[in-house]
C-alpha cells in the first residue's frame, strides 16, 4: 500500500467510525415506544432516565439533565401520575415549568 492509499484508508475508517457513533447515539435517544395502559408523567424522572421530551439542549430519551425535570416525561401506570410525589412536587400529565 502506498502512503497516500494508507492515509485515505485511515481517513475513511475514521469517518465510518464517527458515522456509526452518531447513528448509535441517535438510536439510544429515540422516544420510548408507546405503551398502552400507561400515562406520560412529567416531572418524575431521574436525570438521564426520562422516556422523552426533555426540553431544549436535549435530544430525547435518557437526556434529561436534572432529577424531576418538569419538561421530561416517563411512562407510569395509568392513573398514578398525579399521586406521585417528588422533592419538587407531584407528577403532572402536562409539562411543568
Amino acid at each position: 500500500m502506498t502512503p497516500k492509499s494508507t492515509l485515505t484508508a485511515a481517513a475513511l475508517a475514521g469517518s465510518f467510525a464517527a458515522a456509526m457513533s452518531l447513528i448509535a447515539a441517535a438510536a439510544s435517544a429515540a422516544p420510548a415506544a408507546p405503551q398502552p395502559g400507561k400515562d406520560k408523567c412529567y416531572g418524575v424522572a431521574l436525570a438521564g432516565k426520562n422516556d422523552c421530551a426533555a426540553g431544549p439542549g436535549t435530544t430525547c430519551a435518557g437526556t434529561s439533565k436534572v432529577d424531576y425535570q418538569g419538561n421530561a416525561w416517563k411512562y407510569v401506570e395509568k392513573g398514578t401520575c398525579a399521586a406521585m410525589t417528588t422533592p419538587k412536587g407531584n407528577g403532572s400529565l402536562s409539562p411543568k415549568a
